[in-house]
């Protein structure tokens, strides 16, 4: 037999417990016990636990001492913050439901962030303006286009170039991304082409002149105001359409984010083409007369006009009156111009004189200048620089809006007469268009160094071209909503007490208008039962008449003979009863 313990056998502390006892005991304190191997896995991600603890111990002192030693954020600079301001912004006052005032609200703290993290975000902007220095005895207009040439890189040296043609005088507009280069040509030479690297899109001759050219919204579509009718090709030089509608522009400027495209003619008439619907949304004559001198100004999207006597007037599709007139000259206007942000708006007039006005508040002129003969043309760069056209020769003045300048900046003589001069975006560079062809040049500090890519990308590919196209149609602007004052629209329109009492005071007094009401008749007879019905019944009628007709007939000799008027009585004839006679 088998040796068994003793049961009264003293417990000692090497002794195991039993697994029954165990057990009891964990049942009664409730209490769970695992059983867990330390693998290498398990060790790993202890040890990448710890790390991260002693990281984030790490992170907090250091943002402590960060918060000791700047307790705030760094401020921001009022003229940064000025720049990338969206206006006054929403005040509070005329919203009279609380819910659509907290949301606007909201809506303007949005923006205030935005123009903050913009302002801060420009540190990372790290182009910078360029211009020419010299020294105190020299002047930057005896700098000319060889000396820049020969001190620049070779890659800024390419964008000096010069282009001779024969179906001149030229006229030159650069797309909107400063990328490629339209040319047209008055006796009917039309062409495009990517003017960094000379890449030649189309060039035909449309065999009739050419008063105007503009891109339109992507560099795929032109359009051409010839001879007769306004003209569209695409980027082969491919016919698209021909609007007969507009005929004989004179002049023409697209409006990119309204998708419109303003014209006028030689007899006067302003025309507005929606080219996303392909309607005209406005038609009308300006009652001015023959005009050629026509700009846009990109802040409000209204179209300036120049007429003969003198006078610059603001035009708008959804009105047939000028929204504003100015009286600038005393002779006739020979070119305005209007900059970016549509503060300052230059104007030239025969009589040598070139005049800056505040156009925001109508006023001016700001600045006087008397210049050698008559300015052709006048242009604003993205850095408010003007570019003035005298003759064949081509002078560029900075920062003429703010204080009166007593030299140009900068001074391009050319052996051919000008036509027309545009400045290249985001480029130092003015493209001039002359009777013998196209010159460019490079005027340092002109163009804006730095470049929005989602607003308009050099270097966009086809898909992002195609994308921004999309958008661009999806945030279109009515035509409708072009006005002086561009943040009309975000104003609450509410009358005023006096406005209230005016408008019941003119109701009462009213005359009630005149309804024009036209009964609807039953459609009765219609159908072949209700037709039978009517000729049955008239049938009937007709035969009641004829009879009753026919027995008067009858009863008539028989009243005759008791009648007679032969027959006489005598003294009694005056007794006999006489037929009563219907008295008409």
């Amino acid at each position: 037999m088998e040796n068994q313990p003793s049961r009264n056998k003293t417990k000692r502390y090497f002794d195991t417990v039993p697994e029954k006892d165990e057990k009891a005991q964990n049942k009664n304190e409730n209490v769970k016990i695992f059983t867990v191997k330390s693998t290498a896995k398990l060790l790993k991600i202890q040890k990448y636990k710890e790390q991260n603890m002693n990281r984030r111990k790490k992170t907090f002192l250091n943002n402590n001492k960060i918060k000791k030693n700047f307790p705030s954020k760094a401020p921001i600079d009022p003229k940064k913050l000025e720049l990338h301001s969206r206006g006054e912004g929403f005040t509070g006052q005329g919203v009279l439901h609380p819910l659509h005032l907290l949301k606007l609200k909201k809506r303007e703290k949005k923006f205030r962030y935005a123009q903050e993290q913009a302002a801060r975000a420009d540190i990372l902007l790290t182009e910078g303006q360029g211009y020419l220095e010299v020294d105190e005895d020299n002047r930057t207009t005896s700098i000319n286009q060889k000396v820049i040439a020969d001190n620049v890189d070779i890659t800024a040296a390419t964008k000096i170039f010069e282009l001779n043609l024969d179906f001149g005088p030229y006229n030159a507009k650069y797309s909107r991304n400063g990328r490629h280069l339209l040319l047209g040509g008055k006796k009917g030479h039309l062409a495009a082409f990517d003017w960094v690297t000379k890449k030649l899109h189309f060039e035909i001759n449309v065999m009739e002149s050419i008063h105007d050219m503009s891109w339109l919204h992507v560099e795929t579509m032109v359009a051409a105001a010839q001879k007769e009718w306004l003209y569209i090709y695409d980027n082969t030089g491919t016919e698209i359409h021909c609007v007969k509608k507009l005929d004989k522009i004179l002049k023409m400027e697209f409006l990119p984010y309204h998708f419109l495209l303003a014209a006028v003619n030689e007899y006067g008439f302003m025309s507005w083409l929606d080219i996303s619907i392909g309607e005209i949304v406005g038609h009308y004559n300006n009652n001015m007369g023959r005009t050629s001198v026509m700009t846009q100004n990109p802040y409000n999207a209204t179209v300036c006009l120049g007429n003969p006597k003198g006078v610059v007037s603001m035009w708008s599709p959804s009105s047939k009156k000028p929204l504003a007139k100015i009286l600038c000259h005393k002779t006739p206007i020979t070119a305005i111009a209007v900059d970016n942000r549509g503060m300052y708006m230059a104007t030239s007039g025969v009589d040598r004189s070139l005049k800056i006005w505040d156009i925001r508040n109508l006023d001016g002129p700001l600045q006087h200048y008397k210049l050698r003969s008559a300015p052709v043309h006048l242009e604003f760069s993205q850095k408010e620089m003007l570019a003035v056209g005298l003759g064949n020769n081509v002078e560029v003045y900075s920062d003429c809006c703010i204080k009166t300048t007593d030299r140009p900046y900068l001074r391009h003589r050319m052996a051919k007469e000008i036509s027309n001069f545009k400045f290249c975006p985001f480029e130092d560079v003015l493209g001039i268009g002359n009777t013998g062809g196209f010159t460019s040049i490079i005027v340092p500090g002109s163009g804006e160094p730095n470049f929005d890519a989602l607003e308009s990308n050099p270097f966009q590919n086809k898909k992002q071209r195609k994308e921004a196209e999309v958008k661009a149609l999806l945030e279109k602007i009515p035509a409708e909503i072009i006005t002086l004052n561009p943040f009309e629209v975000m104003e609450v329109d509410l009358p005023s007490m006096q406005d209230k009492v005016e408008a019941r005071n003119n109701l009462l007094y009213l005359k009630p208008k005149n309804v024009d009401f036209t009964p609807k008749h039953k459609k009765k007879g219609k159908t072949n039962i209700a037709r039978k019905k009517i000729i049955k019944d008239a049938a009937r009628k007709k035969f009641i008449n004829q009879s009753i007709e026919a027995k008067k007939i009858l009863k008539q000799p028989e009243e005759d003979k008791f009648q007679s008027p032969n027959q006489s009585f005598g003294v009694l004839d005056r007794f006999i009863s006489k037929p009563k006679v219907k008295q008409q």
